[in-house]
């Protein structure tokens, strides 16, 4: 048997050709719940699938969120968003996990992980009683968290809601830190 450095080369390049083709594969995101595709069919009854994938873009490995997590909150843009910064009775509530926020986050909002929101109500103007909690003096909170992906932040709602917080004083930007940057906004980076 000889060797022959032709059929080396050729070995080395169909190796790579196999490699690329597998590092090509996309990767399916998840688009409602679990699922990673969505059935749609045309007038003339046809199938197309709907799928969602990985791209420098499409950072957020979440599933799509209403726009309205909880009947009575405010879907609310970037300019409702800038508003609230001048606004004292409103609060911009960071519901991410810490590494999350301290990789940048809205200028001038404040930290509330979204597992612990229910707990800390005080934080938004609410008052612990002993039969709850009374949030006749609720902010306005507008909470965001990564972006349309991301269930923190309408986890959160759900939870503030259940234990009394007003549907109507809470405002949400489903667009999150993934249009906020996306935008060319500032972002605030760093230990807080």
């Amino acid at each position: 048997m000889k060797f022959n450095l032709a059929h080396l080369f050729a070995a080395i390049g169909l190796a790579a050709l196999s490699f690329n083709s597998i590092a090509a594969e996309p990767e399916y995101l998840r688009i409602i719940g679990t699922d990673t595709k969505f059935v749609v069919k045309n007038a003339k009854g046809e199938e197309r699938e709907i799928k969602r994938v990985m791209t420098p873009c499409a950072k957020n490995k979440g599933w799509l969120q209403p726009l309205v997590p909880v009947a009575g909150v405010t879907p609310v843009t970037e300019i409702e968003m800038l508003n609230a910064m001048n606004d004292r009775d409103a609060m911009l509530v960071d519901m991410r996990e810490p590494e999350d926020r301290e990789q940048g986050t809205i200028p001038g909002s404040h930290h509330i992980v979204y597992t612990e929101v229910s707990a800390r109500l005080n934080e938004l103007g609410c008052k612990k009683t002993a039969n709850g909690w009374d949030c006749a003096g609720a902010k306005k909170v507008f909470a965001f968290c990564n972006g349309p992906v991301c269930p923190q932040s309408p986890t959160a709602i759900q939870a503030m809601t259940r234990d009394g917080f007003p549907a109507s004083k809470i405002y949400y930007y489903r667009g999150g830190m993934l249009d906020w940057a996306a935008l060319g906004f500032p972002v605030l980076k760093g230990d807080f």
